[in-house]
């Protein structure tokens, strides 16, 4: 099982509206160079997406499907990358003071990931987690108004990427 978290300084609603948006996903999303909606409103029980994993020259698609929601504290995802089977990504979002503790934790369901799943394969997920969550925290940051550190009153910009 590989589990990681990191503190977002945003609150959850900030980080859920991150989570909600299709279009961001290949933007915090480690190893997707892009994604679109393929079937339901996301992230709506059983709405899926497809997004793009570029290596190379090649282009290889795959799919994430909703299994579970539970707004705005829990975000379950299967994502499905064809012959190399599929794993579930969990994301627990609770408040932390006034900001947000996000953990992710992912293990292979199926597929040869899930046949070749070991200690390794869970270091190198850990890697991808780190990054992740890094990433998911400074978009969330990015986005959404929030105080300025040398004052403590005012407000940040926020742009959208």
């Amino acid at each position: 099982m590989a589990a990681r978290h990191h503190l977002i300084d945003r609150s959850p609603s900030a980080v859920w509206a991150v989570l909600e948006d299709e279009d961001l996903y290949g933007t915090w999303v480690v190893g997707t160079s892009g994604s679109r909606r393929e079937q339901g409103h996301w992230p709506e029980l059983g709405s899926s997406i497809i997004y793009s994993v570029r290596l190379g020259p090649k282009e290889f698609t795959g799919r994430t499907v909703v299994r579970r929601i539970e707004r705005p504290g829990a975000l379950e995802l299967e994502a499905e990358a064809g012959p190399l089977g599929s794993a579930r990504i969990a994301l627990d979002i609770r408040p932390w003071g006034d900001k947000t503790l996000v953990t992710v934790d992912e293990h292979p369901l199926r597929g040869i990931g899930g046949t070749l799943h070991n200690v390794l394969l869970d270091s190198l997920i850990q890697i991808r987690h780190r990054t992740m969550l890094a990433r998911l925290a400074r978009l969330t940051e990015r986005m959404t108004p929030g105080e300025t550190r040398e004052s403590g009153s005012g407000v940040a910009a926020a742009d959208r990427p």
